[in-house]
């Protein structure tokens, strides 16, 4: 049997990346998350039968008086008023170990909205986030740089302790937003902890877009995620040190190898997009080239964000 072709293997990433929305998953048994009248995610069955138990902070609605949902209850209606009794619940089915996520339980908040710039409904707990469907954020980096006249791309390998992804490859810097920062502010912070990149420095990174996508885990929780992509022009004689521990180590890769990575099990899958997007965007992948042609993974791509 021939060997697989990095277009097929790349187009297996985005289409694992975005499984909720296609055949055979569980959208159709998941039940819209509400509060305030607004739909802020997706929470899977077995969630849903779970929130049963807390009737004061959960309204779950199946059959056919009403329209199938998980609602948070109306009679809680201030942001602080609904992290403190969303908290609760979630602490008790941490404690009962109810669910495989919570094990990651970081102490660390995600704000939860329709949209990013909407003013917060409540917040929660990050290892929580997929029991609720709720959209998350993070800020990526691309870092690169030129070696007679080639660009070539920093990239970090995740440390061995990492409680996801252990050892794979990553973006040069990158981060989820919490409750408590902006994106910019999260990308600085991030840049300065994992690679230790100077805020002068970081500070001039150039926002080039986000990428979104909605995965279903091997743990059945749902992951709607959008990251804010940046790039930045690194001088030729810097080189990203080890920070915070939660990289490795970091690699100066030539483009040929950055693409090569990318169809490979070997980097965290959300990265490896930004880094695939990196690449069309600067033009190294065209729209004509390879056989399949490579317009088949940009139509995929628009279709992810």
């Amino acid at each position: 049997m021939a060997a697989e072709g990095w277009s097929e293997r790349v187009r297996k990433l985005l289409k694992k990346m975005n499984s909720f929305h296609g055949a055979g998953s569980s959208k159709a048994l998941c039940l819209p998350f509400m509060v305030a009248g607004q739909q802020v995610g997706y929470v899977p069955p077995a969630v849903a039968k779970c929130l049963h138990q807390y009737p004061t902070v959960f309204s779950v609605s199946q059959g056919d008086k009403a329209s199938p949902r998980v609602e948070l209850n109306k009679q809680l209606t201030s942001c602080d008023q609904r992290t403190a009794a969303v908290q609760r619940v979630l602490k008790e089915l941490k404690a009962q170990q109810a669910f495989p996520c919570l094990k990651g339980w970081r102490d660390e908040m995600y704000n939860v909205m329709p949209y990013f710039c909407d003013t917060p409904f409540f917040s929660m707990e990050r290892a929580a986030t997929p029991l609720l469907g709720v959209k998350t954020y993070g800020a990526h980096l691309n870092g690169y740089t030129w070696r007679n006249d080639e660009m070539h791309m920093w990239l970090a390998r995740r440390a061995l302790n990492k409680p996801t992804y252990p050892g794979l490859l990553d973006n040069l810097a990158a981060g989820g937003i919490s409750s408590e920062l902006g994106v910019r502010e999260t990308l600085i912070k991030e840049c300065q902890e994992e690679a230790c990149i100077p805020a002068s420095l970081a500070t001039l990174s150039k926002s080039v877009g986000t990428i979104s996508y909605t995965y279903e885990g091997s743990d059945g929780g749902i992951n709607p995620e959008c990251q804010f992509v940046y790039d930045l022009e690194l001088p030729e004689e810097f080189v990203p040190q080890v920070g915070d521990g939660e990289v490795q180590e970091f690699y100066l890769w030539s483009l040929d190898k950055v693409r090569e990575a990318i169809g490979s099990s070997d980097f965290k899958p959300n990265c490896a997009m930004v880094a695939l997007d990196f690449l069309i965007r600067h033009s190294y992948i065209q729209p004509d080239q390879g056989r399949p042609p490579q317009c088949q993974l940009c139509m995929v791509k628009v279709k992810i964000k």
